[in-house]
């Protein structure tokens, strides 16, 4: 994990360097000086960091649940062998590392270059919209995690499905399994959480970073199957709620902010504004 650590802190400077051709250190700064001047974006900074922990800890409220409900073979039922056939049809041993590290890297660095890139443009509708938005996929996604129990497809053996996963990072089970239950597929959050980010980079105003967003998540949605570990059902329900969640991000941010700090919003004006 040391290396992925140091590969995701690498990744989140070059996101921020890209989507703002400025100095990524400022944008550090210009977080710190937020946190510390503005008690609503503290507050939602918080809650943010706490539905984050909740969901590091939702292995544990599980295991601690008398619930038994399985419901992937109903999945496997309705969309049968589609990521199995998508699979083969790509299966490359150059596709396969790229995969795995937007999967596991780029995922986990564009929500923090996400804050970085529109707090160093001063765009605070986007950087309160962001937070939200991480909010609510969460919120959303646990309560399905604990009741609605959905079973990764390479683990399903009707499936035929294999984990690739394990020819770049062997010691995925060990090390990265932790953070992720094998039963935590019902959303996909890899997807959600990309979509979100593309619909905000989209909506920004900031067109460079749109585009790094929206092919961070075209690469990652594919990777979710190529890898073998989301079922088509999983992507579908993703992309809904990370519509939602960065949609309602917007809107909750421009309304807490209207009327506020008026000078230091940034009012994208692009034909991307009604996605």
């Amino acid at each position: 994990m040391q290396g992925i650590s140091i590969a995701s802190a690498i990744t989140v400077v070059l996101l921020i360097w890209l989507g703002t051709l400025r100095n990524p250190f400022k944008a550090a700064y210009l977080f710190i000086k937020e946190l510390l001047t503005s008690r609503k974006f503290l507050l939602l900074f918080f809650i943010m960091v706490c539905i984050l922990l909740a969901n590091k800890y939702e292995l544990n409220i599980e295991e601690s649940m008398n619930y038994h409900k399985d419901f992937t073979p109903w999945v496997f039922s309705m969309e049968g062998h589609f990521v199995k056939h998508l699979q083969d049809f790509f299966h490359s041993s150059y596709i396969t590392p790229i995969s795995v590290f937007f999967y596991v890297v780029v995922f986990q660095s564009l929500l923090i270059a996400s804050v970085g890139v529109y707090i160093s443009d001063q765009n605070k509708v986007f950087v309160i919209a962001t937070c939200f938005a991480i909010i609510m996929n969460y919120a959303v996604a646990i309560p399905f995690y604990l009741f609605f129990p959905v079973n990764e497809v390479w683990s399903y053996p009707p499936s035929g499905v294999s984990f690739l996963m394990l020819d770049v990072f062997p010691n995925f089970e060990q090390e990265y399994r932790p953070l992720s239950g094998l039963n935590n597929c019902f959303p996909s959050l890899h997807t959600s959480i990309s979509v979100t980010m593309m619909v905000l980079g989209l909506r920004s105003g900031n067109r460079r970073f749109g585009i790094i967003t929206t092919i961070s998540a075209v690469v990652i949605i594919f990777s979710i199957f190529y890898l073998g570990i989301h079922w088509l059902t999983d992507m579908i329900a993703g992309t809904i709620l990370g519509l939602l969640a960065s949609n309602l991000g917007i809107l909750f941010a421009k309304k807490s902010l209207k009327g506020k700090d008026g000078a230091m919003l940034h009012q994208p004006s692009n034909m991307l504004n009604h996605l």
